[in-house]
């Protein structure tokens, strides 16, 4: 009777071999995938998340868009572009002021000491340097400086940092009655400097003063106020700007 007894639990284990075995290596599996009694695994709302990039805008009232709804400004134009070719901006934070020179953007900067930790930094100034006839060697020597505190914003790393020309508004009703050629020439002459300057440091140099000409026969690119640019003219801008802040994003 034992003797059978130790033949039908032999042949009981024999069955259940690979159930043991099966089971065996499911525990392993599952604690393989990080749900092992040492192992913490944070609920899904809590897992972490890719930090979003912060864009400085330097500049004047092109900058900060007078005239134009918020986000029909060119840097948040840039920014609504490359977020929908799946990068992660937040909204562009500003130092830029209609009215502003070289001199009083420096003077900005130096007030609100921004912490150096910018992904992406833009500069475009000098229109007002041109129509307050302010002297080009003073532009030289004030905007060399912008561009240095740029790169400096920029966390010295010069391939982060984009420079946009003058834009041209000896085409606009506000200029009529000036004289426009005098001020096409003036700005391409405050914009052979700042070029000279930005390639020079090895940045980036986007012109839109061609395209801004455009708005001599294309009244939609003017904005309301006669002066300052439309939000589609600010749309051509921003498509620049993206496309060339979109390869160091990557």
């Amino acid at each position: 009777m034992k003797g059978q007894q130790r033949y039908l639990f032999g042949l009981f284990i024999l069955a259940m071999f690979p159930t043991l075995i099966a089971a065996s290596f499911a525990g392993c599996t599952k604690r393989s995938a990080g749900t092992g009694p040492n192992v913490v695994v944070p609920p899904p709302d809590t897992l972490p998340t890719l930090a979003k990039l912060n864009y400085l805008a330097l500049g004047d009232s092109y900058t900060i868009g007078q005239s134009v709804a918020v986000d029909s400004r060119f840097p948040h134009q840039a920014v609504a572009i490359l977020n929908s070719r799946g990068y992660r901006l937040n909204e562009p934070q500003y130092i830029a002021q209609t009215g502003w020179t070289t001199g009083a953007l420096l003077n900005a900067i130096q007030t609100q000491n921004p912490t150096a930790n910018f992904d992406v930094v833009s500069l475009l100034i000098g229109v007002n340097n041109q129509y307050q006839q302010r002297s080009q060697e003073e532009y030289r020597q004030q905007f060399s400086s912008c561009l240095q505190q740029a790169i400096r914003l920029a966390g010295n790393r010069k391939n982060r940092v984009f420079v946009l020309s003058i834009p041209d508004y000896s085409v606009t009703p506000f200029a009529r009655n000036a004289d426009t050629a005098k001020i096409a020439r003036e700005i391409d002459e405050f914009n052979r400097i700042n070029k000279e300057i930005t390639l020079a440091a090895g940045i980036v140099y986007i012109d839109i003063t061609p395209g801004s000409r455009e708005g001599r026969t294309d009244a939609s690119l003017i904005a309301g106020d006669g002066l300052h640019p439309s939000g589609k003219e600010y749309a051509k801008w921003a498509a620049l700007l993206a496309d060339a802040m979109a390869p160091v994003l990557r």
